[in-house]
């Protein structure tokens, strides 16, 4: 298969700018609540100071407890205002102001009023305590013990660690070798794989991902369709991978497996000259400079669909005059030898 390469810089799948809904002094906040902090989902992280809702929930419990009676004694009432109507022995229905309608329907409203004020005062004091729906880290924490926070103030920032993902810029020539998924293509084995790699640390770690989507329209600017590969449990704070911590922010290369190419070649990307030449040591040990014909250029690789086959030998050595027809002693052939060569391999890998 070939191998289409790109880059981009790793972000969380899903982040959050936690804002105050309610106003009030923060009291408490998690030992977790700085950057870099890691929570569970529904641990509370900050906390503010919920008196006064503590009061506005049992105002409305007074409230509602309150219209609910009036509404009994309407009840009440209507019921006994249709008996003495009946008593007096009227014939047919009462009319609504002998039943209190008007009176009963006012009562019933109050009460609704009054659960509707109880459910928003609970509200209230729920959202005292700030939580977020997902296991995470903390990125940036913006206000402490003893501060007070209005409606609107931003807390901090919060993302989940479930999944990172990568933007991977794709050129119009990088989308002819690769089966990108589409909307319906559900099953991670329909996702091409993705190979990753950073420096980390002095150390070249990889990573394994999965090309899960695309964002379905051209950059204006650029010209490029972005293609988006993710990967699960980047921190591996949650179980789900064995694979080395993969931090946010971390610019990647990256490998993305494409298509299967018949009869196509790899190559070291620093064997093939500017004019579509390489250097083949022959059958009799003889230098040949062979033009040949490039499928598609990676940094590292290059894929050529003709010109040389599988099993012939490349030079590797930089030579900077070669005179077709010169002699080599190939490494592996002489101890002596000061020229050494790569076989040539199809893009399975395999030589002929």
């Amino acid at each position: 298969n070939l191998v289409v390469s790109s880059q981009g810089a790793v972000r969380p799948r899903t982040e959050t700018t936690l804002v105050s809904e309610v106003g009030g002094k923060v009291v408490a906040v998690s030992e977790n609540f700085v950057a870099g902090g890691f929570f569970r989902a529904g641990d509370v992280l900050l906390q503010i100071d919920p008196s006064d809702y503590e009061t506005a929930v049992k105002r409305a419990q007074a409230a509602l407890a309150s219209r609910q009676a009036k509404l009994a004694d309407e009840q009440a009432r209507a019921t006994q205002a249709e008996k003495d109507w009946r008593n007096l022995g009227r014939q047919g229905n009462p009319p609504d102001l002998v039943l209190r309608k008007p009176q009963l329907a006012d009562a019933q409203a109050n009460v609704l009023a009054a659960e509707a004020d109880l459910e928003k005062a609970r509200r209230d004091l729920e959202r005292t305590a700030i939580s977020v729906p997902y296991d995470g880290l903390l990125s940036e924490k913006r206000v402490d013990v003893g501060q007070f926070v209005s409606p609107g103030t931003q807390l901090g920032v919060s993302f989940a660690v479930d999944s990172a993902e990568i933007r991977l810029p794709l050129s119009s020539s990088d989308l002819a070798f690769l089966d990108l998924p589409r909307a319906t293509d559900k099953q991670p084995e329909d996702y091409p794989e993705v190979s990753l790699q950073a420096e980390v640390a002095g150390m070249t770690k990889t990573w394994a991902a999965r090309l899960i989507r695309t964002e379905g329209v051209l950059d204006a600017n650029s010209r490029v369709l972005y293609a988006v590969a993710e990967v699960r449990d980047p921190y591996g704070l949650l179980g789900e991978s064995t694979q080395d911590e993969l931090r946010m922010g971390t610019f990647v290369r990256a490998a993305i497996e494409g298509r299967f190419v018949d009869n196509v070649v790899v190559l070291p990307r620093f064997v093939l000259s500017n004019d579509n030449t390489v250097l083949v040591a022959n059958d009799e040990r003889e230098l040949e400079v062979r033009e040949v014909q490039v499928a598609r250029a990676e940094p590292r690789e290059v894929y050529l669909s003709g010109g040389v086959k599988a099993g012939e030998l490349v030079i590797t050595t930089n030579m900077d005059a070669p005179i077709p027809g010169t002699r080599l002693l190939i490494s592996g052939d002489s101890a002596t030898a000061d020229t050494t060569a790569a076989t040539v391999q199809d893009a399975n890998g395999s030589g002929s």
